[in-house]
């Protein structure tokens, strides 16, 4: 059972694990619209206390709204390109008008898009779930490498860094036992943290720059508009974010023993259609469930949601109180890079565990799990191999977990269930040859 603070600390190290994501997504699109120092510390601030507000929603729940598992929301990267070309075309009001309206869409489509699970069996699911993790690695690389475009970049002082984050990692989950375990994480940051700063790394300018308090309110820059175009581009984004939580809510199911229904994913997409609502309306961004906080459960084995309360929590007085979450901001890319590289690596480990239930004896099994992985990897990092197409179907491919499912769910369709129709109707018996049956009840 745990204590008060063995909570909090839990708390702590998923508000940590999610913050440098989360947190990009702001300030990419901050910096690409040009907007001045208070605006970007408003901005900063209403995301982290939105952050909190989501996580608690989808984390308590109700009868018929929140998943309540585990689960951390954060800022999508998908939405940042369509964000920033909507902000270059309109303005700020039109993109959070667009966010609002596809929030609402999110949350009446969440049982439409339940109706449509029996494509993803688990043959499907897990490739999802490993594209999800192989697509957060070079994420986790160019971090420990000192953040992409730094001058440091790939400095031997950061690669020392990261891999000194991560063997900390490694020993206190081999040596430590019980609650210094479960925090495994946590101490790697500050012990890495604490290194960056005898080497001169650590810069505390941000945070004595900070205000003490900063009260989110919403509609901050202005009222919304409503643009046709834009709301097809965000819900189309929306739609990326219902696809990856999906495959997030299944890597969860798994860790923490919980079968996930079809009723379970609607619950938690409809959260996430209000969380992608709220985030319109206190013009924040869109909101998705954070596959790196599905990495730190598996590795800290704590499955409690009263953790995940304590990081909303933490979320929401980050949000208040922003010379505070300006000390998070001190821990350098490297170490965040050498933690990460752990956390998401147990997100393809659960993929592949996930595949585990999949009978591997099958060519045609192996066939979707083949195409449908390379193909996830391969346009998560080649994205630039779509520059010349429309930005719509730009944004959609690039991501790697799109074309990834989509290659999965057709080809499961045409070599397995069709497939097995054919054979069944032509009475036709195959030696040796098992074909994976979980959508047979389609």
């Amino acid at each position: 059972m745990l204590n008060r603070r063995s909570i909090f600390a839990l708390g702590l190290q998923h508000v940590l694990a999610m913050y440098a994501g989360s947190m990009v997504v702001p300030l990419i699109i901050g910096g690409s619209l040009k907007l001045n120092a208070s605006q970007m510390a408003y901005l900063i601030a209403a995301d982290m206390f939105t952050c909190g507000i989501a996580t608690l929603i989808q984390v308590i729940g109700t009868r018929y709204i929140g998943i309540r598992l585990p689960v951390v929301l954060g800022c999508t990267f998908t939405a940042v390109g369509p964000i920033v070309a909507i902000g270059h075309t309109t303005n700020l009001p039109t993109i959070f008008g667009s966010i609002i309206i596809a929030g609402i869409l999110v949350f009446l489509c969440a049982p439409l898009f339940g109706k449509l699970l029996q494509f993803f069996p688990p043959i499907v699911t897990g490739s999802v779930v490993t594209i999800i993790g192989l697509s957060l690695i070079p994420v986790a690389m160019d971090d420990a490498a000192g953040g992409s475009g730094s001058p440091g970049f790939g400095d031997a002082n950061n690669l020392l860094l990261a891999l000194g984050t991560l063997i900390c990692i490694v020993v206190m989950n081999r040596f430590f036992k019980g609650f210094l375990r479960s925090i495994s994480v946590l101490l790697g940051l500050i012990i890495g943290t604490i290194a960056a700063y005898a080497l001169g790394m650590v810069n505390f300018s941000s945070v004595a720059s900070a205000s003490w308090v900063n009260v989110v309110h919403p509609l901050y820059f202005g009222k919304p508009h409503l643009n046709i175009a834009a709301i097809i581009t965000m819900f189309i984004v929306c739609v990326v974010s219902m696809v990856e939580s999906t495959g997030v809510y299944y890597a969860l199911g798994k860790i923490t023993g919980k079968e996930i229904e079809r009723k379970d994913i609607v619950k938690g997409l409809r959260a996430e259609g209000i969380a992608i609502v709220l985030g319109g309306l206190f013009n924040t961004f869109p909101y998705t469930a954070f596959s790196q906080n599905v990495g730190l459960v598996s590795m800290t084995r704590v499955k409690n949601r009263s953790v995940i309360v304590a990081a909303g929590c933490i979320l929401l007085v980050l949000g208040l109180l922003p010379k505070i979450a300006a000390l998070v901001t001190v821990i350098p890319s490297a170490v965040l890079g050498g933690a990460m590289i752990a956390m998401f690596g147990m997100v393809i480990a659960y993929g592949m565990h996930m595949l585990g239930n999949v009978d591997l004896r099958s060519n045609e099994n192996l066939l979707v799990i083949a195409c449908s992985v390379s193909i996830g990897l391969g346009c998560a990092i080649v994205p630039n191999m779509f520059a010349h197409l429309p930005n719509t179907l730009n944004m959609l491919l690039q991501s790697g977990i799109v074309p990834g499912t989509i290659t999965a769910v057709a080809m499961n369709l045409f070599l397995n269930y069709f497939g097995q129709h054919v054979t069944s109707s032509e009475n036709v018996e195959t030696e040796g040859v098992h074909t994976d049956n979980a959508v047979s009840s389609m």
